[in-house]
């Protein structure tokens, strides 16, 4: 065998050797990657959380209620985790209007007026289809709807920044609803903010008023929440989202409250009282929707109630809320008889959210008892 037939030989022994290492670190760093890393969050305590989300951050305002003992304790909380004076700060709550949207749809069915095994065109006249969603359906978020569908103000709204849902009116909202068409199923949970929307339009027709002049007069005058109110833009913080009168997706997340009016509402809701408060609270399909990440922070999504996300491994319900500029989040054990609530004008992606800091104000609440 000559020296250039050995270079040969070399060169191919070389490539297969360069290449077997190349696939033993790819196959390594697929791994890594695969393996889920410890999320440094679950380790930290609610105190832990508070200090680290509020660190140089001048703007920060934080409200923390606790109903524990049949007593509310409210703090408030700013740059630095310093507690600040009290006051009736305006937060956006976002989602958790979808819990004021499923207690108005549970008072009317216990009133007779409907019931969650309608399907919505039984109330919306709509075209002609083989089928269309149950309320249920749609509370549980099982419906098979988006979470919202595109319309033509969307795309100003992106450039806008802000509010998505500004100017996507109720007509949008009808007209999209005749060109979806959904099979008669429990749909893999999917978040919707636009079937919460079509509960809205479902309560106007039936009380031939307007969302906002229902939510408004419900939670000031049957739940005693006298500072909470559909936005209309205006408050004593800043960052408050846009909405027109006519915005369909108001019932999915266009309310304002205080810390004290949430304390209210976290006491009835641990009471049960109207009593369609603790139906609402009660699952009405399983959803297994936890997530890996969820898991790991001691959050979890096992059932769902009306519009409450049900926790069954440590008997909590809860539901958070989101815009563009404040998180909030509201969780109770009916059993120990503990809420909690935080409110903040930070966004839900600032660091870590109300929805993780109020879990584990909440777990922590239930180791003590």
């Amino acid at each position: 065998m000559n020296s250039s037939d050995n270079r040969k030989k070399r060169r191919i022994v070389w490539a297969i050797l360069i290449a077997v290492v190349l696939i033993a670190i790819a196959v390594v760093a697929f791994f890594l990657l695969r393996t889920p890393k410890e999320n440094p969050v679950a380790s930290m305590s609610f105190q832990d959380c508070l200090a680290y989300t509020t660190k140089d951050t001048p703007e920060a305002t934080v409200g923390v209620v606790v109903l524990q003992n049949g007593a509310a304790n409210i703090s408030f909380y700013g740059n630095n985790a310093k507690q600040i004076p009290y006051d009736g700060y305006e937060f956006e709550i976002g989602s958790l209007t979808k819990t004021i949207t499923a207690a108005l749809m549970m008072r009317a069915e216990a009133d007779g007026t409907l019931s969650l095994s309608d399907p919505i065109n039984r109330f919306l006249k709509l075209p002609a289809q083989a089928y269309y969603p149950s309320i249920e359906r749609i509370l549980t978020h099982q419906s098979g709807y988006k979470s919202f569908y595109f319309e033509q103000p969307m795309i100003e709204n992106f450039f806008s920044g802000g509010n998505n849902f500004y100017q996507v009116s109720r007509g949008m909202l009808r007209r999209r609803l005749g060109k979806v068409h959904l099979q008669d199923k429990d749909y893999p949970f999917l978040y919707s903010n636009f079937g919460f929307s079509v509960l809205g339009l479902i309560l106007e027709d039936i009380y031939q008023q307007s969302y906002t002049d229902l939510a408004d007069s419900f939670v000031q005058q049957e739940l005693g929440m006298q500072h909470t109110h559909i936005s209309d833009g205006d408050g004593n913080l800043s960052g408050y989202w846009r909405w027109a009168q006519d915005d369909a997706y108001l019932p999915a997340g266009g309310l304002i409250s205080t810390a004290d009016d949430m304390a209210i509402y976290a006491r009835a809701m641990l009471a049960g009282s109207p009593e369609f408060l603790g139906t609402a609270q009660n699952a009405l399909a399983k959803i297994n929707a936890t997530s890996d990440q969820l898991a790991s922070l001691g959050i979890r999504m096992d059932s769902a109630g009306a519009a409450w996300m049900i926790d069954g491994e440590h008997g909590i319900v809860w539901h958070n809320g989101g815009t563009s500029h404040f998180s909030s989040y509201m969780g109770f054990d009916p059993q120990r008889q503990i809420a909690v609530v935080i409110l903040t004008n930070l966004a839900p992606d600032y660091r870590i959210p109300a929805t993780v800091m109020g879990a584990k104000l909440l777990l922590e609440l239930q180791a003590q008892n």
